[in-house]
């Protein structure tokens, strides 16, 4: 994936206007979404989708997701399932 930082908006810690991130293809033809990286947490904006609409997450649970590799091939596994 290509990931380009879209707006900067950070001193020193994230705030809550966040970090926001363009994620392109590999070759940069194709937008995939962009991510939404705050003080609580992640929101994911699939194609373009605007923040309000996109799907959020804290850090808690990513926290829960990310714990162990089986969780995250668990979560990754349900996701496909869908």
């Amino acid at each position: 994936m290509k990931v380009k930082i879209k707006s900067f908006d950070v001193a020193m810690e994230v705030k809550q206007s966040g970090v926001e991130l363009q994620i392109n293809s590999p070759d940069g033809s194709d937008h995939h979404g962009d991510c939404f990286v705050t003080m609580t947490g992640l929101v994911w904006c699939k194609g373009r989708t605007k923040k309000r609409n996109g799907v959020k997450i804290s850090w808690g649970q990513l926290m829960q997701i990310c714990d162990s590799k089986e969780s995250l091939k668990a979560a990754l596994k349900a996701c496909r399932e869908n």
